[in-house]
């Protein structure tokens, strides 16, 4: 399935969620769909996401780690089903609302927690999350980078396809 898709029914499964053991589990729903997606992006993504794409996996992977491993059945593991990641932007400016949810979610969670393993626990997650956040956000930062510089250099081609045809004595095209 297509990343943003899953993403989007993360979305859906977390705000649903309204018990800890719910909530719990989307959070790590969530951290493991962000791992496969950075994994997936340090392989075949964009070469100048490629490394933070790798920490993005990274820190994902520990936001699964401090959270207690959910009793799912494989077809139920989001990150398991994921096959398609057409549109980077998209699945990484939805991830990122994604992690901002988690977020929310988790100090929700610590708040009203009664003891303390389920606090520190929250507060693990929240930092995983966050770090992670702040990987997506990253690599969105660059890829608005590289698309302003590929059109700052289609501009620049095409005005020196116009200025060689003006020397020339060809007439631009409007």
């Amino acid at each position: 399935m297509d990343a943003v898709w899953l993403i989007l029914a993360s979305r859906r499964a977390l705000a649903g969620s309204g018990d800890r053991t719910g909530i719990l589990t989307e959070v790590w729903q969530a951290q493991a769909l962000a791992q496969a997606i950075g994994s997936r992006l340090a392989v075949s993504g964009p070469p100048e996401l490629r490394g933070e794409a790798l920490g993005l996996t990274e820190l994902a992977g520990r936001g699964c780690g401090v959270l207690d491993t959910p009793d799912l059945d494989t077809a139920d593991l989001r990150a398991a089903q994921l096959t398609e990641l057409d549109d980077a932007r998209a699945a990484l400016l939805d991830l990122g609302g994604l992690l901002g949810e988690v977020g929310i979610a988790l100090v929700g969670l610590a708040s009203a927690a009664d003891d303390q393993g389920t606090y520190w626990q929250c507060m693990e997650a929240i930092d995983a999350a966050d770090e992670s956040r702040d990987r997506v956000m990253e690599m969105l930062r660059k890829l608005a980078a590289r698309e302003e510089r590929e059109e700052r250099e289609a501009g620049e081609a095409r005005e020196e396809r116009t200025e060689t045809g003006t020397r020339q004595g060809v007439l631009p095209e409007c």
